[in-house]
């Protein structure tokens, strides 16, 4: 006979609520309590029967994620981090793909999209403030991204701007002084390439460095085509550089592959940067130096705000920003 919740409640000494809270996250539970119960689910092989508590609960046991893509590293990686946090709070995530586009994101936010869910974690980069203010969706909502929103859902967001100047100044302390800012934007709507460009900007303003009007290139495509292409024009075109900022780290990993091929030598020609920390950047030859945005904090966080309210429903609490620390890690391509 399967093990019960009664069963783990007994081996480790503890009540059977005690044990719905360790399921359902309780953060105040002490570590030698945490720790019985985990031993007396490994002991017991218990798993927990979501169906069971779907039907005492009505609710499904399932929360939607809505990003703009699978295919590009960081959005997959994102998705990854987000199932991996849904699971240890023992509930399952379906994915939403809305290509980024503004309809697809709306539609998510207005409750239009026909999932039967019981929160939702959304990644909008077309919507507006006036989009995010006019949803419609009747389940809790955490926005996870780049475009920070004080409206009506919590935000879990990157250090865009702050990453960005960071990165900058470590480059300048290497002693780099003609960096190309590969996939900037110059927009008064904050997206991520406009937030970091502003990072970069002000780096140089800080540290009495002027920029090179011709090294700084975008909008383009975040992806690794177009920094390989972006780089290849700016060598054609016979521009000085001593180093590559990609603004993500598909760019940089795109502007290193080419530059490569031309036979220049990565750090001792030119130092390439990017931003985000995606797992192919440490696997890179070589490795690339680049901006860790706090991935893994950002789905952490956003699951557990997510589950909060949907255990404990609306509040009266003014929806916060939380923005996530990061940091750069320094490899060999600086």
């Amino acid at each position: 006979m399967a093990a019960t919740m009664a069963d783990v409640a007994r081996v480790a000494r503890v009540s059977k609520k005690t044990v719905s809270n360790y399921f359902n996250g309780y953060r105040y539970m002490t570590a030698d309590t945490r720790s019985r119960i985990e031993a007396a689910i490994v002991e017991l092989n218990y798993k927990l029967n979501l169906s069971a508590r779907s039907l005492s609960s009505g609710r499904t046991g399932t929360i939607a994620l809505a990003i703009p893509e699978i295919a590009h590293p960081y959005f997959a990686e994102l998705a990854e981090a987000v199932v991996s946090a849904a699971q240890r709070r023992g509930m399952s995530v379906v994915v939403e793909v809305t290509a980024g586009q503004h309809d697809q994101e709306l539609s998510v936010l207005r409750g239009t999209r026909g999932r039967s869910v019981d929160g939702l974690i959304a990644h909008p980069i077309a919507l507006g403030a006036s989009d995010i203010d006019s949803a419609t969706v009747d389940i809790p909502v955490v926005l996870v991204g780049d475009r920070v929103h004080s409206g009506p859902f919590d935000f879990v967001t990157v250090a865009n701007e702050q990453g960005a100047y960071d990165m900058t100044r470590f480059l300048f302390e290497h002693g780099r002084r003609r960096i190309v800012a590969l996939g900037m934007e110059e927009s008064p709507v904050p997206t991520a390439a406009a937030q970091r460009f502003d990072g970069f900007r002000r780096a140089h303003h800080d540290a009495g460095v002027e920029m090179v009007p011709e090294l700084l290139v975008g909008p383009i495509p975040w992806n690794r085509l177009s920094g390989a292409e972006a780089i290849a024009r700016a060598i054609d075109a016979g521009l000085e550089f001593d180093a590559v900022f990609g603004l993500n780290d598909a760019i940089a990993l795109g502007a290193m592959a080419e530059l490569q091929r031309q036979g220049l030598t990565i750090p001792g020609d030119i130092a390439v940067a990017g931003f985000d920390d995606v797992e192919e950047a440490a696997l890179a030859f070589p490795p690339l130096t680049t901006v860790d945005s706090g991935r893994e904090w950002i789905a952490e966080t956003a699951v557990n705000r997510l589950v909060e309210l949907i255990e404990v429903g609306a509040s009266e609490e003014v929806p916060t920003v939380t923005v996530a620390s990061h940091s750069v890690k320094y490899r060999a391509s600086v």
